[in-house]
């Protein structure tokens, strides 16, 4: 697969430990995820991470609501490391589009990763925001829009074929649910995907013998049943 895996969380123990998997390519993280991880300082945790990971591309996020500042939180991010992409959502809390200031900082050189967007319109928005010449992630929630019964793979094709004409623009399938994912994302050409810690343990199955899968579980019910002390009564009643 061409897809490059990027390793989505907010503890440094777990990122130093994926950083030996040769499979992950970058990381991200957002407030949501470091807010459970039980983060309280937000500048002081974003510097010890590109501290701690200097090889690879690091995804932080703002969090104001203005775009103003918005825009400051971005250039004060921008310059915590030479390797951070500066995440931006498609939009506030209001639904007003950032695009003046993703206009703006493409043009000056600051590499984000537009995260939140659900929509193809949002994508083809973006893409008019972003400087031909500054490299950019472009993040999908897929696993979101499958989320509400709709099939992402050709909305992510479509996403893919709205971003050729910037080349330096990359689309990233975000929150996968499966491993799945990670071969849909790639065969419709998505670039980059993330993956918890959960799902990526689950590579270890992939190409697994669907026999064996079978009698691993069978034996799985019955060691369970066996260790709960579980009986049935067959006899008559």
């Amino acid at each position: 697969m061409k897809i490059k895996i990027f390793a989505d969380g907010a503890s440094i123990d777990s990122i130093l430990q994926l950083r030996a998997n040769p499979l992950v390519k970058g990381f991200t993280t957002n407030p949501t995820l470091m807010r459970k991880a039980g983060v309280t300082d937000y500048e002081s945790f974003g510097r010890s991470l590109l501290e701690a990971v200097t090889d690879r591309p690091v995804s932080l996020e703002v969090f104001a609501d203005d775009l103003p500042t918005m825009a400051g939180q971005a250039r004060a991010i921008a310059s915590w490391g030479g390797n951070v992409n500066v995440k931006i959502p498609v939009t506030n809390t209001k639904g007003e589009f950032t695009g003046p200031i993703l206009r703006e900082l493409s043009s000056a050189g600051v590499v984000l990763n537009v995260t939140a967007i659900t929509t193809e319109a949002q994508v083809a928005a973006v893409a008019g925001c972003l400087h031909a010449d500054t490299p950019a992630i472009v993040s999908v929630f897929a696993g979101r829009i499958a989320d509400t019964g709709i099939d992402p793979v050709p909305v992510m094709a479509r996403c893919r074929a709205l971003l050729q004409g910037r080349p330096k623009a990359e689309l990233l399938w975000a929150s996968p649910r499966e491993i799945l994912n990670i071969f849909q994302a790639d065969a419709v050409g998505c670039h980059i995907i993330t993956v918890t810690a959960d799902v990526l343990a689950k590579l270890a199955v992939v190409g697994k013998d669907l026999d064996a899968f079978s009698l691993e579980t069978v034996r799985m019910f019955y060691d369970d049943a066996c260790a709960a002390g579980y009986s049935i009564r067959t006899g008559a009643p």
